[in-house]
Formats: structure tokens, sequence, C-alpha cells
């Protein structure tokens, strides 16, 4: 049985953006998110395999990556799973912190940790994902930037760990217009002006993000492991005005 990419968070904007590319090079796709509906349709429309779950449920994760796992191994695992809780320093709680921490940088440890044999076995590829929020440093990002800094932190021990059978990287996007987002971008006025501060002046779409994974996936980067990618319309590096 041909080696799968497993997606955790396949139906999200970026985790679905990069199961289209994956499909369209006739990669076999195991997909994995908490909206069965939705996982059913998009495995449906890439001809792919599906088990719904909660990455914040270790048991779920064991079970995901059991069901993907092929006698052959696994070609990659991509963790696209994140979110984005803004909120000024004196509003954030124990509990924020810790929510954020789980999702992001605790369930991408899990689905590595379990997902690491198969993966030596096809010397598969990881990818794993950051916002530009952590290198920048953004007013009311404590919760977002602490918990994707330590997913950057995590995805290099696990490139050092897993080499040089498993390559790990770390794709870290600027603002995108994604449903994850839309708290932000949803007003006109604040994407244009987000928007505005980017050298490329837009804001990202999925398939941005998408594009580089499906890379770092391939084996067109056999090479690159233990990387954080920018992928932010020059935002972490330029300054085009003053």
């Amino acid at each position: 049985m041909p080696k799968p990419v497993l997606i955790f968070g396949a139906t999200g904007g970026v985790g679905s953006s990069l199961a289209g590319m994956l499909a369209a090079r006739d990669q076999p796709l195991f997909l994995s998110g908490r909206d069965s509906d939705a996982l059913a349709t998009l495995a449906n429309t890439h001809g792919a395999q599906s088990l719904a779950g909660d990455v914040t449920n270790t048991d779920d994760i064991a079970r995901i990556v059991d069901a993907a796992a092929t006698d052959e191994g696994l070609a990659g695992l991509a963790f696209c799973v994140g979110s984005i809780d803004l909120k000024p320093l004196r509003r954030v709680t124990v509990d924020d912190l810790a929510k954020a921490f789980h999702l992001n940088a605790i369930a991408a440890a899990m689905a590595v940790q379990h997902a690491a044999p198969a993966l030596k076995q096809a010397n598969g590829s990881v990818v794993l994902f950051s916002t530009i929020a952590v290198e920048q440093g953004f007013t009311n990002h404590a919760i977002v930037s602490a918990a994707k800094g330590a997913v950057e932190g995590l995805g290099r021990a696990l490139a050092a760990d897993l080499a040089p059978d498993v390559r790990v990287n770390i794709v870290a996007p600027s603002l995108m217009t994604t449903k994850m987002a839309s708290a932000i971008t949803s007003s006109d006025a604040m994407a244009q002006g987000i928007a505005k501060l980017h050298p490329i002046p837009r804001l990202g779409e999925a398939d941005d993000a998408a594009a580089l994974a499906a890379f770092l996936l391939s084996d067109h980067a056999p090479w690159i492991t233990g990387q954080v990618m920018r992928v932010d319309g020059g935002r972490s590096h330029l300054r085009t005005k003053g």
C-alpha cells in the first residue's frame, strides 16, 4: 500500500489547501480533523482516507496515527493546527496559556511521537506551523506567541532527535485570510491596514503557506531540516518605508 501523508487539521484553510496540492501530485493522503462532516467531504473530494478526532485527546492522536500508518510507514505528517487568541496582557489567564500550549505544542509533540516509528520507516518529513509573531513581537499576542514559540523550539528539537531518518521543519506565516483569522480580517479597514505593513502589500492566502509545506514534504527538499521558514510578504525582515 502506498505511503500516505497524514494531515492533522485537514479541514482548516491551510490543511485543506495542502490536501489539494498533494492530491494533485497523486500523493496518497490520510486526513484528520474535528468536523467529521467537513472531513468526509474533503476526503471524498481527494479520494483520501480519513478519521475524525481531537488532537487535544492523546488517545485520538494514537488512534488516527495507527489508522494512517501503512506497512511501509508514513511519507509525511503535517500538523496544520493552531489558534489565534489575542488579548492584552492584563486579561491573559493561566487557562488561556494552558489551552493554547496544549493545542499547539503538546498535541504536536504527541502526534510526532506516535508517528515517529512509521515516519522513520519511510524516511518521512514533518511540517509544523508557527507565526511570524514569535520573531517580531506584536501587542496582544502573548498567548499565541508563547504557544507558537514553543512549537518552534519543539520543531528544532524533534529535527535533532529524528535525524537522519526524518526531516522536521516549521512554516511561520504572517496573517492570512483564513477562517481562523476572520475575527481580524472581517474588518476591511483593519485587513487593509495590516496588508499595507507588508512589503508585498497584501494578506497571505492559505495557498501561500500550503505551497511551502508541500515543498518541504516532498522529495525536492531532502537536505532541509530544523528550519523555521517565513511566509510573510517580507514583513519579518524588510522595511520599505522609513
